[in-house]
């Protein structure tokens, strides 16, 4: 069963959606599942170099009150996922166009799970940088892919061309917000959904349901 799941690395939603995704599929350890990492931007306008957080919170959210609010709710989610998210070593929110790119360089290695989890680690927990070409090489050996190739490759134009049009795709789609997870066939779920919401798509999805059974 293919699964595509559309994020951004800045999201915290998408993170705890990781989180929530790998517990419903190890509740169906007999589907057969490839999954695809698909990009999405939440600030395609964003500077290349980011924006100071503290003003782009303000921007969003229009009070400090209301951030809070925001990221308490996402810290209390994390905590059930074993994520301790460190809002407050934020420095800079980035834009996320390179990080896309390494996502798709990981993902011809084989390893764009591993690159995922390494890009939510990298900004959530350790509040790094990851717009910055420097940071996110150092970031992709984590992910099995060598540092000297993630420079070369970000330094380029290669994989640009196919994550704009992932995007672009996405939107289509009709796609606004994510994480959304689009299974086989074509049914999607969207949002940071608890694990328990994903089984019966899965089931539907691999043909183990009738997605519309006849009344008797």
């Amino acid at each position: 069963m293919q699964i595509d799941i559309i994020l951004d690395v800045i999201c915290p939603w998408c993170f705890i959606g990781k989180r929530r995704l790998e517990r419903a599929l190890a509740r169906r350890p007999d589907l057969m599942v490839s999954r695809s990492w698909r990009a999405f931007q939440l600030n395609p306008a964003m500077p290349n170099e980011g924006f100071p957080h503290e003003l782009y919170l303000a921007a969003k959210f229009g009070s400090p009150s209301a951030a809070e609010r925001s990221y308490a709710a996402a810290c209390a989610a994390g905590r059930g996922e074993g994520i301790v998210f460190a809002f407050d070593r934020i420095r800079r929110t980035p834009n996320t166009l390179q990080a896309h790119r390494l996502i798709h360089l990981a993902a011809a290695e084989g390893n764009a799970d591993e690159m995922v989890e390494g890009l939510f680690r990298g900004y959530f927990i350790e509040g790094l940088d990851i717009g910055d070409t420097a940071t996110l090489a150092a970031i992709a050996p984590r992910a099995g892919v060598d540092r000297r190739m993630a420079e070369r490759y970000l330094a380029g134009q290669a994989g640009l061309e196919e994550v704009l049009a992932e995007e672009r795709r996405a939107r289509r789609l009709g796609i606004r917000a994510v994480p959304c997870f689009v299974l086989e066939r074509g049914y999607a779920i969207s949002g940071a959904q608890d694990p328990e919401m994903f089984l019966p798509l899965f089931d539907i999805a691999a043909g183990v349901v009738d997605p519309a059974p006849e009344e008797a």
